[in-house]
């Protein structure tokens, strides 16, 4: 199709509309996220097509997207099914040595984010002359993305570098207060340990536990930790943390979240320079038609500063939508490379965010390197960054100094608090579980809260992140004008608690009931009903003990009852011949266990 003509839109779904129909958890995320960016719901009384979502108007062909849980036929019916089966239950649950179940909609709301990609994508392409598509996603591709990281470590050529056993944090203070302890510097945490005065053999043995703990979901440093912030007030703890460079953060509730609640957006587009045409379009390139089988980015190159997860799994997912990516690494190239386990000598976990990328080793200290990377951004469709706050600005490499490189570049920021909380800590993904709520929204009643230690809000961010991107490559693709987009790991808390956010609202208990989504064990595994079946599975169980029955058949003894409920994933190593998944995952080039594309385009 022609590409629609560049308008004077401010967000890049104006004057689109909106119908959406399908499975509420998914489509309340990505009716919301629809409606911040612009489009309109279809007027009253005009036909939604059932379990579709679409999007018509603004020029474009209507893009469809469908959502699903997963396979039926294998018990995928509800978050509760797909975290089960996914094995996020199994990595969720290893703080406390045996499967449980996020009580947040994670798989959901990851779903929702996917879905809204692609659609975003498929306008994208569209605006550049691809015909329209018609862009399936589910909760089950949704929930494998979400461990693709602790998949491809269980599939590796060797074992973790760091136990699997249960153990972690939060903290607990004389007073009873849990708080998050966080710190990059081993230097810092034994000043800490010291200044509190913990045996030296239990804080030596600690780091590392603590250290791998974002790899491994678990930290079973020495209970004699526990033992020692429990014999402080929390106003010694935290000269301790000032002291020696370490942070604490208390536990925050969901009531006092939603009380400071500013009710902004999950991301920011702030779009720069003057209305003007760019050539990113296969026309404006000089190519006659883009390719029958091409994908919504291709042709597009992305440059990618990140860190870790968040930016690395953004900048991931643009490649996986048909991006060329490019990696900026620092001399030598990136760390994380060799952090085990490894296939043929790479890091799986590095892989899992990072197959498929070039790198480009480039020193920004220096200023010919720096000049080097301005000049690559010259020729770029997309710069994404997760530099601590303030590093761009301080190079030179901020926004503003990019777009007078290239007027027509997306500049894209993914960082911690997006400058929304005064005096926040450190923007990592626990501490920003812990200052949002996210450690009562994980857990039921009865149980103490605790940020889950599945790095839940560094790939939500990711998520949240690849979405921003192509919401400012559209809003390019309409203005002619390059954008800068922010998001951050507090919008992907904020996207993942609005559910137990909006119970508190209405002056509802914002927790789920005592035991919500805990597994059943059987004799040789586990079982999770769905959240429906869930009581009634629990009554079963209670009275014809599950624990005599092998898996198989406590699945069938349920299913003659009317339940649905399906075996647990305790080994993710499983995953790669379960049934449930046929396909969903292969091996790269190196060996290492690898998610197939979370989308499907047709």
């Amino acid at each position: 199709m022609a590409s629609p003509a560049i308008s004077q839109t401010v967000r890049p779904l104006d004057s689109l509309r909106l119908g959406i129909s399908g499975p509420p958890q998914i489509t309340s995320v990505v009716a919301q996220h629809l409606r911040l960016l612009g489009a309109q719901d279809e007027a009253a009384g005009q036909q939604v097509v059932p379990g579709r979502i679409t999007l018509t108007g603004g020029g474009y062909e209507t893009a469809h997207a469908t959502v699903t849980w997963g396979d039926p036929g294998a018990g995928l019916v509800d978050e509760s099914t797909v975290q089960a089966a996914t094995g996020m239950m199994a990595v969720h649950g290893r703080r406390d040595g045996s499967p449980r179940g996020l009580a947040a909609d994670y798989a959901a709301t990851a779903t929702g984010v996917l879905a809204v990609q692609g659609l975003l994508a498929g306008l994208v392409g569209q605006s550049r002359g691809m015909a329209a598509a018609h862009v399936t996603t589910g909760a089950d591709r949704a929930g494998l993305l979400a461990v693709s990281q602790y998949l491809a470590a269980a599939g590796a050529d060797e074992g973790e570098a760091a136990e699997l056993a249960p153990g972690g944090p939060p903290f607990t203070s004389a007073e009873g207060v849990l708080f998050e302890l966080e710190t990059l510097d081993p230097g810092a945490w034994a000043a800490f340990w010291r200044a509190l005065e913990a045996p030296a053999d239990a804080m030596r043995a600690g780091w590392r536990p603590f250290q791998f703990r974002y790899a491994t979901a678990c930290a079973p440093f020495p209970q004699a930790l526990h033992t020692v912030t429990r014999t402080h007030p929390l106003a010694r703890i935290r000269q301790a943390a000032a002291l020696s460079g370490a942070e604490v953060c208390v536990l925050h509730t969901l009531a006092e979240r939603h009380a400071e609640a500013d009710g902004a957006p999950p991301w920011s587009l702030r779009p720069f320079g003057a209305d003007r045409p760019h050539p990113s379009s296969w026309a404006a390139s000089g190519n006659p038609a883009p390719p029958a089988a091409a994908l919504p980015l291709a042709g597009l190159t992305v440059l990618e500063a990140g860190r870790r997860i968040q930016a690395p799994l953004a900048a991931h997912l643009l490649g996986l939508l048909g991006a060329e990516v490019i990696r900026i690494e620092p001399p030598g190239g990136d760390p994380l490379r060799g952090m085990p386990p490894a296939c043929s000598g790479i890091s799986a976990r590095w892989l899992a965010l990072n197959r498929g990328k070039k790198a480009v080793e480039i020193d920004i200290k220096s200023e010919a390197d720096r000049r080097r990377l301005r000049e690559m951004t010259g020729e770029a469709d997309v710069f994404l960054h997760n530099w601590a706050p303030g590093k761009a600005a301080e190079l030179g490499l901020d926004s503003d100094d990019l777009a007078r490189v290239n007027p027509a570049l997306v500049y894209a920021y993914t960082g911690g608090w997006a400058d929304r909380i005064s005096g926040a800590p450190m923007g990592t993904d626990f501490m920003v579980q812990a200052r949002t709520g996210v450690g009562e929204a994980v857990r039921p009643e009865g149980e103490v809260p605790a940020p889950s230690l599945m790095t839940l809000l560094d790939v939500l961010g990711g998520l949240h992140g690849a979405e921003a991107v192509l919401a400012g490559l559209l809003l390019r693709e309409r203005t002619g004008r390059g954008v800068r987009v922010d998001s951050s790991l507090l919008g992907a808390a904020d996207t993942l608690t609005a559910p137990a956010l909006a119970r508190v609202a209405r002056g509802e208990n914002p927790r789920l009931p005592a035991g919500f989504r805990h597994p059943l064990p059987t004799a040789d595994g586990w079982i999770a009903p769905s959240d429906d079946s869930a009581p009634a599975a629990a009554a079963a169980a209670a009275t014809q003990d599950l624990r005599d029955l092998s898996t198989s058949d406590a699945l069938a003894r349920l299913g003659s009852h009317g339940l649905t409920a399906t075996a647990v994933t305790t080994d993710l190593s499983d995953l790669h011949h379960d049934p449930r998944f046929a396909g969903s995952i292969s091996r790269d080039a190196h060996g290492a266990p690898a998610v197939s594309d979370p989308w499907s385009f047709a």
